[in-house]
């Protein structure tokens, strides 16, 4: 089953994020709950945690900035 990571909603008022760093690379293995990517925002960069376990096929590049709730990577 493929998991869709998407661009997390971080702050009340943010509509899009930029895409900092992936701390997983493409194709490596992401561990549900550990971190999977850098997200900067108007105030603040946060480390996102993957939503679940799995080889990680990334779709946005780093540098990026798009929507709240856009797929960026899924996780199969």
């Amino acid at each position: 089953m493929t998991t869709e990571v998407l661009l997390p909603k971080i702050g009340f008022s943010m509509s899009e994020g930029t895409l900092a760093e992936w701390l997983v690379p493409d194709g490596g293995e992401a561990v549900e709950g550990q971190p999977l990517f850098l997200l900067e925002s108007d105030k603040s960069a946060t480390e996102i945690e993957a939503p679940a376990s799995g080889v990680l096929k990334i779709i946005a590049q780093p540098g990026e900035t798009h929507e709240v709730g856009t797929v960026i990577a899924t996780i199969g």
